[in-house]
């Protein structure tokens, strides 16, 4: 890379030679919008043409998102051609958009609406027939609605980026394009993983999450005495939906919102990852030891990775650690060990779990998860369904005090249930008990320095009482894909191997709150990942400040193993919170 040198608006600037003129400009303090560049301001489709302008000495406006930078380059954004161009090219997607803005959920933070404002587009400038829609709600997690897409591409690019499997794609074509699972399926007739990440760089409301407040207020209204758990990666973002900056702690003020929402319980579902550590660090020690299944073992903590397993490996599902996830297992303790302390029936219990996830929607449905005929939890809501519950509350989040989980039977945590909302976090909080296990001492340094950071794929050794462990996390399938054809071809080296769906982790799944790509922020947030980091930095911070940091030393989960599971792997703890999985799922099971 080198640096050439540029004009924009006349104009002199210095910029990196790898650059698009988007992104320069950008760079540069001119904020050139656009509406099918994503991330880093890159694109590999050009098709919104939001992003026109005008170089000196080529023939017609470019499209600035993937017209690269050379030296001597003139820019010019307000040409009055390129200022009627956009404006016109925006005024075309109007036309075969749905506008129904009073009612859509994008409301407020719709990027087209936003762009419309910024060229100044004239509302109905061009009328005519609109392109035939496809409205599909019939997956769990995700809802897709082409009468509000634009054509951009982002999701089709962001779910190859992320998994490598292209389940979105251009259908038909001219006047009669649109966006979707190959035949135009419904969501839930393709190998779809529901992790959400179209939802997330998608600028309308042509892709949204499944909502389920309707059954949460039908609960309400039913007298249910509604338990509700948060994932940790929530804490780390619910803050934004309210002008927060990225990366700001919480906690306190969530659960203050929750106690205010009338909830009966509000607990952490961290202490469900504490559980869940107790379960899968025995499990693979019984693996290693006493050969009971196929190693390496994989995690099994993320609903969209089970997804992709088995859709695509269903021969690796023995690798597959049995434990739930600790959403699943939070719900089975709620309904079964708490509900009979409490004296109440598990009828009468509906459990809420709050995710950073739109996967975890798809999960509580899972059949696998039920326990005497109930579902582990009732229902999944993500962390903007969250926000929107709090707004309709009428509840002014800079006024909430910092008030403290329910402390009721399951309401403690240790900072290691905390990392699990960080790729990295479940190995890190596993090898924390898998060390005292197998020593009976405690390990230090407490942090796995190798497990941290957001590379796609991490890997290290830890040596435990002669016991050399070597280990592997991937985010994002992608990055999993090299990892598991090695496990495949029986030639992978590793014998733990943790892997979450979202890049990552969960503090970047599809639930979270939305991240503009309009523009380009600021100079040090250039990249999306500084975003993740900041978010992860939250968790980081507040396992730093447990004071209890390692799962087997909970009080709380000792209790659990003393009353009522007796001991991890016990058979009580095999029925509550172990699972199975399904070798024989269809990618395609509307294709007979």
């Amino acid at each position: 890379m080198a640096l050439v040198n540029i004009k924009i608006e006349g104009f002199p600037y210095m910029v990196d030679d790898s650059l698009t003129v988007l992104q320069a400009c950008r760079k540069c303090g001119y904020n050139i919008p656009s509406l099918c560049s994503f991330k880093d301001g890159k694109c590999s489709v050009a098709s919104c043409r939001v992003c026109l302008v005008r170089v000196d000495g080529v023939k017609d406006l470019v499209a600035s998102c993937v017209y690269p930078v050379r030296d001597g380059l003139s820019i010019h954004i307000t040409d009055p051609d390129a200022v009627i161009a956009r404006r016109t090219s925006v005024e075309l997607l109007l036309s075969n958009h749905n506008r129904s803005c009073q009612e859509c959920y994008k409301n407020g933070d719709c990027e087209l609406l936003e762009v419309a404002h910024l060229v100044m587009a004239r509302p109905h400038f061009y009328g005519g027939s609109q392109t035939p829609s496809t409205y599909d709600k019939v997956a769990p997690s995700i809802i897709r609605d082409t009468s509000k897409c634009i054509l951009c591409g982002r999701c089709v690019e962001a779910c190859k980026e992320a998994h490598g499997i292209g389940i979105l794609g251009f259908e038909n074509r001219g006047f009669d394009t649109i966006v979707g699972p190959s035949g135009n399926r419904s969501f839930a007739d393709s190998p779809c993983l529901q992790c959400g990440q179209c939802i997330n760089v998608c600028p309308t409301s042509a892709l949204m999450e499944h909502s389920q407040i309707d059954r949460l207020d039908e609960a309400m209204a039913q007298g249910k005495k509604i338990i509700v758990q948060v994932a940790p990666a929530v804490r780390a973002a619910i803050g934004e939906e309210f002008g927060l900056p990225i990366g700001t702690p919480c906690t306190g003020k969530m659960v203050a919102a929750l106690h205010r929402l009338g909830f009966y319980r509000v607990f952490d579902t961290n202490f469900g990852a504490d559980l869940t550590i107790m379960e899968e660090a025995s499990e693979l020690l019984e693996r290693l030891t006493h050969k009971t299944g196929p190693i390496p073992m994989i995690t099994s903590c993320s609903p969209g990775w089970i997804n992709y397993c088995e859709y695509f490996y269903p021969e690796l599902i023995p690798n597959l650690s049995t434990s739930k996830s600790p959403q699943a297992m939070m719900g089975a303790i709620i309904k079964s060990y708490y509900a009979q302390k409490n004296n109440i029936d598990p009828k009468d219990i509906f459990v809420v779990s709050i995710m950073p996830c739109t996967a975890k929607k798809y999960e509580v449905s899972r059949l696998q998860l039920v326990n005497d005929d109930l579902p582990n939890c009732d229902i999944s809501i993500t962390t903007r369904e969250l926000a929107r519950l709090i707004r309709r509350a009428g509840i002014d989040w800079k006024k909430l005090p910092d008030e403290e989980f329910d402390n009721d039977l399951i309401g403690d945590y240790t900072g290691a249930g905390v990392i699990f909302g960080v790729t990295g976090g479940v190995m890190e909080a596993a090898i924390r008990t898998a060390y005292h296990v197998l020593t009976g001492e405690e390990m230090e340094p407490i942090v796995l320095t190798p497990c941290r950071g957001l590379d796609g794929v991490k890997e290290a050794t830890v040596k435990i009482n002669g016991t050399v462990l070597n280990i592997a996390m991937a985010s994002g399938m992608k990055n999993a894909k090299p990892l598991l054809e090695d496990i495949k071809n029986g030639t992978s080296k590793y014998h733990f191997v943790e892997i979450m769906c979202c890049p990552g982790g969960c503090i970047n799944g599809g639930g979270q709150p939305y991240v503009k790509h309009v523009f380009l922020p600021n100079e040090e947030d250039e990249i999306l990942d500084t975003y993740i980091e900041k978010r992860a930095k939250v968790l980081y911070h507040e396992d730093e400040n447990r004071p209890i940091r390692r799962s087997h030393l909970n009080p709380q989960i000792k209790k659990l193993y003393d009353d009522f599971l007796g001991h991890p792997l016990s058979e009580k703890a095999e029925e509550l919170l172990h699972t199975s999985y399904d070798a024989n799922r269809e990618k395609y099971p509307n294709l007979k």
